[in-house]
């Protein structure tokens, strides 16, 4: 009962008119912005964070959540339309939402993107509600030993991730160590591997490579085969999934979001490790795993259910213990 009245009272508070129009201007905001390639919730929260300084602290507070969500889903219309992924997390969503699109089904995979991130969203505010200060305690519980099987966890599944050649996974794996281990030491303070370039102090950041890797590839590769160019605007389709896609992303909707739900409470994994263990599950569990890479529903729809979920118990450590789960 106490929870009912707590989300009673939340509602009576959220649905004034006032505070939908910021929710719906913060929503707003947030996605145009967040589609923009290498710009996530971060930077946009922080670009229009003075907004809301002549704002009551609840309007404040629900707008910077609509800018928050709204640039955490942005990421994934690029991600799907033109292979450059938005945010960090989106990057899972372009090996299989921009196939779909190249297969004529664009309009299909945003739609599956935006229901995907839509039902974990509400799902994992529910959560945040229900269970968010004994949750808070299992991320309390994190140390060094458990953030370290954490890591090698997303090492192996960054392994089972990868399509095709083994050697070649792991060598792109310890390339990306390499790459992470440029910039300032957290601990020491010490400058590696900068070659006296003060632009690489702070390190390389992930969404750079992502675009570099994803973004200017596929952009080079359009410039190069004319012939063969590829016109999304002709192949975006019906917006509607049909039957056989519904089945085959439903369940991994579900599994998504329980999944992200779980890994978003953890300080520093959030959205992104949530996106890449989604979509290295449904390639283990799958029936069909070749098709994975080549437009399968099932690897669009879990990560963005899983990175949704995660961004939002990512407010559990938050909201109860005063410890941002991410930057």
């Amino acid at each position: 009962m106490e929870l009912l009245e707590h989300l009673s009272l939340g509602f009576s508070v959220a649905f004034t008119l006032e505070n939908l129009s910021y929710a719906f201007l913060g929503c707003l905001l947030g996605t145009l912005i967040g589609v923009l390639p290498g710009i996530g919730p971060v930077p946009t929260i922080a670009m229009l964070l003075p907004l809301t300084y002549v704002l009551p602290p609840t309007a404040g507070l629900i707008m910077l959540a609509g800018i928050y969500y709204g640039s955490q889903y942005g990421g994934s219309t690029t991600a799907i339309l033109v292979a450059l992924p938005g945010e960090t997390s989106a990057v899972v969503t372009v090996l299989d939402g921009h196939q779909m699109a190249k297969n004529g089904r664009a309009g299909a995979a945003l739609s599956i993107a935006a229901l995907g991130s839509f039902f974990a969203g509400c799902f994992a505010t529910v959560l945040l509600a229900a269970f968010a200060p004994p949750l808070a305690e299992v991320a309390f519980k994190f140390g060094p030993a458990e953030y370290f099987s954490l890591m090698v966890l997303g090492l192996i599944g960054a392994v089972v991730l990868a399509s095709g050649s083994l050697p070649k996974a792991i060598c792109m794996i310890i390339l990306g160590l390499l790459l992470g281990m440029v910039g300032t030491d957290v601990n020491s303070g010490v400058a590696r591997f900068d070659f006296g370039i003060p632009e690489l102090q702070d390190g390389i950041d992930f969404a750079v490579v992502a675009m570099g890797v994803f973004g200017l590839a596929e952009i080079m590769n359009n410039l190069a085969q004319k012939e063969n160019r590829v016109d999304i605007t002709d192949k975006l389709g019906t917006l509607y999934p049909n039957k056989q896609e519904f089945k085959e992303a439903g369940p991994a909707v579900l599994r998504g979001t329980m999944l992200g739900s779980a890994l978003g409470i953890l300080p520093g994994g959030g959205a992104v490790l949530s996106s890449f263990a989604s979509y290295t599950l449904e390639k283990k569990i799958s029936k069909t795993p070749e098709r994975f890479g080549k437009g399968h529903p099932a690897g669009l729809a879990g990560p963005e259910s899983a990175n949704n979920a995660a961004a939002q118990t990512s407010f559990i450590p938050l909201l109860t213990l005063g410890i941002p789960g991410n930057a």
